[in-house]
């Protein structure tokens, strides 16, 4: 029910907006850094590779020209040539060694001069490039050889694996980087392996050399994403916690607001969904009406009626009271005006104010407003003040009391005997009526002391002049009580309960001399 304490449910979407929208940017931004990050990772890796494969295209160009210029030798008597193949090997930093084969077979080296050892072209990628796992030499210890031919004879020029290692460990720091020729490969541990290199776990990039039949392999290990990210976006990550953050709590806020009472007041009020209740006020002796006091009914579109101590202490706490109040006498006389001809002179309409109404003369302009619709002296306006809060007898009060009464509006103290400023009210105001609480009324035939202060109150607006009004009259004991000690007027369950506004003009329409009423109308409001 709206205004009331019960909390939502624990997993209702108002729990779970706020988390969301304070989420999703938040998870947004980070897939978009996310992205970046392997965006910036396939980069690197393709910078990088990029880097390592022009790095052994240099070294493959001097074994490819140191090659070049012993080819034509080729054939020739090793020891002719011999120096030749040495002296390439000084001239190039990168030349390890070199060697000429005739008819398939290595006959002179620049290490051991005559040589004679098988040369396989089935070894050699392309027939030009073989990644080898060392030699008698250094066994174990990579190779990149390079055979250059002509015909059966050709020179084969070689340089460390360490130059490939070099690269693979300075250029790409950070990066798992492998060489790989033909069917074999070499990754940064220095190791030649046969197949195909492992695939990196993030970025994985292969570049193919457009010159010579080697490719790099390049990308990053599992969790090197994540380091990246961190180490990259600390403030943005931050950022987005902190906007993540405010956007919850305003999307909080925001919800609150909406569903705040006071919101839903404003609402209701828009929608117009405060309406009038009447209950009967009956005179002394005959018990006929003598008018109705307008009570404020609150009719949600889900939760049906509302009671009024659910909304209306929070309304007037709110300051919110005056329109509504507003709202409910220009209701009130809109919907009686035109039945006008149902009333007696003279007939009293009571509408409860409290201090919030009193701080500026527009309740004057309301009063006239709501007289204006009916014909002089049909209808007599009474504000029926509360005491939930104070009114200060400030010249704007006092003058806005006066103005009231200038118009004919009259003025009663509601509950009057509850309150701790009753009897300053009748000192400072110029009042017309006290109404009895219904307090003092309950009391009657049971507690005594309630009883003699009940007939004080009686007696105190005797003696004042005042007109008096006993609420919540409910027994035939109590109506009686009441009759004996001149009250002037009654009103409760006994005569009638509030009811809505097509009620009321049932039972207007069946007083004696009224059009008559239905025969489905209630019986409890055939007493008028």
């Amino acid at each position: 029910m709206p205004l009331t304490r019960h909390r939502p449910a624990r997993w209702s979407w108002r729990t779970l907006l706020p988390w969301a929208v304070a989420v999703i940017p938040l998870l947004g931004g980070l897939a978009v850094m996310n992205w970046q990050t392997g965006r910036e990772m396939r980069s690197a890796s393709q910078a990088t590779a990029l880097e390592v494969s022009r790095h052994i295209e240099t070294i493959l160009d001097s074994l490819a020209a140191a090659a070049d210029q012993l080819l034509p030798k080729a054939g020739q008597p090793c020891s002719d040539v011999q120096l030749a193949l040495r002296i390439e090997v000084t001239r190039n930093p990168f030349v390890r060694s070199t060697n000429l084969f005739d008819h398939n077979t290595l006959y002179c080296s620049s290490l051991y001069g005559d040589f004679d050892e098988p040369v396989h072209t089935r070894d050699y990628t392309d027939g030009k490039l073989w990644l080898m796992d060392g030699n008698t030499v250094t066994p174990g210890q990579a190779l990149l050889v390079y055979r250059a031919s002509q015909g059966s004879r050709g020179a084969i020029t070689t340089v460390d694996g360490r130059h490939l290692l070099s690269a693979l460990r300075l250029i790409g720091k950070d990066v798992q980087l492998q060489v790989q020729v033909g069917d074999h490969w070499m990754g940064s541990e220095g190791r030649v392996h046969n197949g195909t290199p492992p695939i990196a776990d993030s970025a994985p990039v292969t570049v193919s050399s457009s010159r010579y039949p080697f490719s790099v392999h390049a990308g990053y290990a599992a969790g090197k994403a994540g380091e990246l990210f961190l180490a990259r976006y600390p403030a943005m990550l931050g950022l987005l916690l902190m906007l993540g953050a405010l956007a919850g709590a305003a999307c909080r806020w925001q919800i609150r607001r909406a569903n705040s009472p006071r919101a839903e007041l404003d609402r209701a009020l828009q929608a117009g969904e405060f309406l009038p209740y009447f209950q009967p006020v009956v005179r002394q002796g005959d018990y006929r009406w003598a008018g109705v006091e307008v009570l404020m009914r609150w009719r949600h579109p889900r939760e049906g009626l509302v009671r009024p101590d659910l909304f209306i202490p929070y309304a007037e706490h709110s300051g919110q009271i005056v329109a509504m109040t507003r709202a409910l006498m220009l209701n009130t006389a809109q919907a009686l005006a035109p039945h006008a001809a149902l009333l007696e002179d003279g007939f009293h309409v009571g509408i409860n104010i409290t201090a919030d109404h009193c701080r500026s003369l527009g309740l004057l302009d309301d009063c006239r407003t709501f007289l204006q619709h009916f014909a002089p002296g049909r209808v007599v306006l009474t504000l029926e003040l509360t005491e939930r809060k104070l009114i200060e007898p400030t010249p704007i009060t006092l003058e806005l009391f006066e103005k009231l009464h200038d118009i004919g509006v009259m003025i009663a103290l509601d509950d009057f005997g509850t309150g701790q400023s009753s009897l300053n009210y009748l000192r400072q105001f110029k009042v017309d009526y006290l109404k009895i609480d219904q307090s003092f009324v309950a009391m009657i035939g049971g507690d005594a002391l309630s009883q003699h202060i009940l007939d004080s109150i009686i007696e105190l607006s005797g003696k004042l002049a005042l007109g008096i009004v006993a609420e919540g009259v409910e027994t035939a004991v109590q109506r009686d009580y009441l009759a004996r000690y001149k009250v002037d007027f009654q009103q409760g369950y006994l005569f009638a309960r509030p009811m809505p506004l097509d009620e009321l003009l049932l039972a207007l329409a069946a007083r004696p001399g009224s059009a008559r009423l239905p025969h489905t109308a209630p019986p409890e409001i055939m007493r008028g």
